[in-house]
């Protein structure tokens, strides 16, 4: 293949030079992982529909319904059995609140079409620091939602193999890097892979509910056989306090609501109308099964426990045992929980890629894979809920107290920065527009309506957040309060650095810099070999001041060196270093400091140092790595430069 080049030379300045590559990548482990690399033009290909981003976006939330009710059941166990008939009101309360949430994410949708959710709402509506705060609430709710839908996932599982228990860290861990995998190959790839398993779980819980129901009216639905022991004796009567705890534990039903507002841009286009369609199809498909699941535990009398779940009791109730139907739907629900997961790798490596294109991140998480996704972001949150699991012995129960915050802080912040923006948009003439970061604000004759909707569901989630943060404090959520703290205070020292990064190397008022009219080279030299005659005439190619350096330790190593150097070193002189402590640095790095205090403004120094490349990488460790020692300590020294020239050992 040709190389085609175009020349362009403008009116002024420099020639300009585009290339058409004709570089191909190679075939590798990689390749074969996740397959091959796909050109930046392919992105628009890589969008998905409806259909396949219900099974992306909405895995998260649809999945809550495995172990929601459960954990509602749990705090009210407190009071003993009499008190989990408050379990359905409770559901009730949550599903508003679901709807409320769901009309406010489905304006943010439209309002904000590139995506972003919470972060990008507050960055144009409330500021830095409030987008900053979104920013680390959701992050750590990604990482948490990864821990606990793979931990839940684990417990399903356990629950129809007891003996699988003792090895549940393990197989979560491998699930992780599982799914990490998956989502290496692409948005498109991924989907495509989870659809099948989404949309098996739908279908299996759809049928669990209707038979359930339908032996319910007939009155041979029964009670839970055998079900486990309430693993806590009711310590203390029921009060507000306890349904305010149930609530709030009932609310990791909603976790995963906002997902698909950070999403937009991989739906297919008209992107906001295909993503405001699936949301409301996920929500409506979450309040069914929450309700029915939470309905018909109640009726057949279920216990929350750690050894087998609500969900393992309800279906082999409604299936007369542990038959066929009863582990397909149980397989059904593990993977489901399991696929949860992906959920937020679709969308923790995009929150990541945009808080750190805004600085608050390494900018590293910014840059896409060779599949078109950002690898490094799906890397790191691999790496961070492995280690939740490992650090809570991937208990769910441990987990569920550290989950919702995050989400509910970032409800909040969202829902009042689309009440400001809709505030700000009451301000504008019709027909007036105002561009900002991340969308356009226009005038809107239902101003006030949204306004009110937006703003009555910031303070809703403000409550729910305040009880969650109330009732869960002791029991790990203080945690996360503390956590986030620390996360913004991060984001904001990463910020800082690149600010002043930019300062320092902004060219605005700044002159050229002095031509260096003289090059001061410097070649340490342990031996003559091929190697250090390959370096000196590289040196030599430099400047007409060249001075090699030898560090002596052995006498008699040095005498050799000498003659050999009266034979092949060219006239080059030799400065040899007495080193009576046996040091090779130190004495090299004196030396390099009095030649560099002598120096001019306009001098420099370059230091050329040998190194051979042997013919295999762990050969490295049979040898002193000068070249690396040199540069580490030589980094910061203004004036100088440190060259390598290697040798590679054929």
């Amino acid at each position: 293949m040709s190389v085609q080049t175009t020349l362009e030379k403008p009116e002024e300045g420099a020639v300009l030079v585009y290339r058409d590559p004709e570089f191909q990548p190679r075939r590798s482990l990689s390749t074969w992982l996740i397959g091959r690399p796909l050109a930046t033009a392919d992105a628009p290909h890589q969008t998905i529909g409806k259909l396949i981003g219900l099974a992306v976006f909405a895995s998260d939330a649809l999945s809550s319904t495995a172990y929601a009710t459960q954990e509602i059941l749990v705090i009210l166990a407190i009071a003993g059995t009499a008190a989990f008939g408050y379990a359905f009101p409770i559901s009730i309360a949550i599903v508003a609140l679901l709807a409320i949430v769901t009309i406010s994410y489905e304006q943010t949708i439209h309002a904000y079409p590139n995506g972003g959710g919470a972060y990008i709402v507050s960055r144009d509506n409330l500021g830095e620091f409030p987008a900053q705060v979104a920013g680390a609430a959701l992050l750590t709710d990604y990482i948490l939602t990864v821990s606990v839908s793979i931990a839940s996932g684990v417990a399903q599982l356990s629950s129809a193999f007891p003996d699988l228990m003792p090895y549940r860290v393990y197989i979560a861990i491998g699930m992780v890097g599982f799914i990490m995998l998956i989502n290496l190959r692409g948005v498109k790839e991924s989907g495509i892979t989870f659809a099948i398993p989404t949309y098996f779980f739908l279908g299996m819980m759809l049928l669990t509910i209707i038979v359930g129901f339908v032996r319910l009216i007939t009155g041979n639905l029964g009670m839970v056989i055998d079900p486990p022991e309430l693993e806590h004796h009711a310590t203390q009567a029921i009060s507000l306090f306890l349904i305010l705890h149930a609530f709030s534990s009932g609310t990791t039903a909603l976790t995963g609501v906002e997902a698909i507002s950070n999403g937009i841009t991989a739906f297919k286009k008209p992107a906001s109308r295909n993503a405001g369609i699936t949301l409301i199809w996920m929500s409506l498909i979450l309040g069914v099964l929450f309700l029915s699941i939470t309905y018909l535990s109640g009726q057949i009398g279920a216990i929350p426990s750690e050894s087998e779940t609500v969900i393992s009791q309800l279906v082999r109730t409604v299936y007369g045992g542990r038959n066929l139907l009863y582990l397909l739907t149980i397989a059904a629900t593990t993977v489901i929980l399991i696929m949860a997961a992906n959920t937020a790798f679709a969308d923790f490596p995009r929150l990541s890629a945009l808080t750190a294109a805004d600085g608050y991140l390494p900018r590293q998480l910014a840059f896409r894979g060779s599949r078109l996704v950002y690898s490094r972001g799906i890397g790191t949150l691999a790496l961070m809920a492995s280690i939740l699991l490992v650090a809570f012995n991937a208990s769910v129960t441990l987990l569920i107290p550290l989950y919702a915050i995050g989400v509910f802080l970032s409800f909040t912040l969202s829902q009042s920065g689309m009440a400001h923006r809709w505030w700000k948009s009451g301000r504008l003439k019709p027909g007036e527009e105002k561009k900002e970061r991340g969308s356009v604000v226009a005038f809107d004759k239902n101003w006030k309506l949204k306004m009110a909707i937006n703003g009555f569901g910031a303070v809703l989630t403000f409550i729910v957040m305040i009880v969650f943060a109330v009732t869960k404090f002791a029991d790990g959520a203080w945690l996360v309060l503390v956590l986030l703290p620390i996360l913004v205070f991060i984001f904001s020292s990463i910020h800082n650095h690149y600010k002043d990064l930019a300062n320092k190397l902004s060219l605005e008022n700044y002159d050229t810099p002095a031509s260096i009219k003289r090059n001061r080279v410097i070649i340490p030299v342990s031996g003559v070999h091929r190697g250090s005659l390959q370096a000196l005439n590289y040196a030599r190619s430099l400047s007409c001041d060249v001075t090699a350096v030898h560090v002596s330790i052995d006498p008699a190593d040095t005498e050799k060196l000498r003659a050999k150097w009266d034979n092949w070193g060219d006239g080059v002189r030799l400065v040899i270093l007495d080193s009576p402590y046996r040091l090779l640095l130190e004495p090299l790095l004196d030396y390099i400091e009095q030649i560099s205090r002598s120096c001019q403004p306009n001098e420099l120094i370059t230091i050329v140092v040998p190194q051979f490349v042997p013919r295999r990488n762990w050969h490295n460790l049979l040898h002193t790595q000068t070249a690396f020692w040199l540069r580490l300590a030589l980094l910061f020294k203004k004036g100088i430069v440190i060259t390598e020239v290697p040798y590679q050992i054929q």
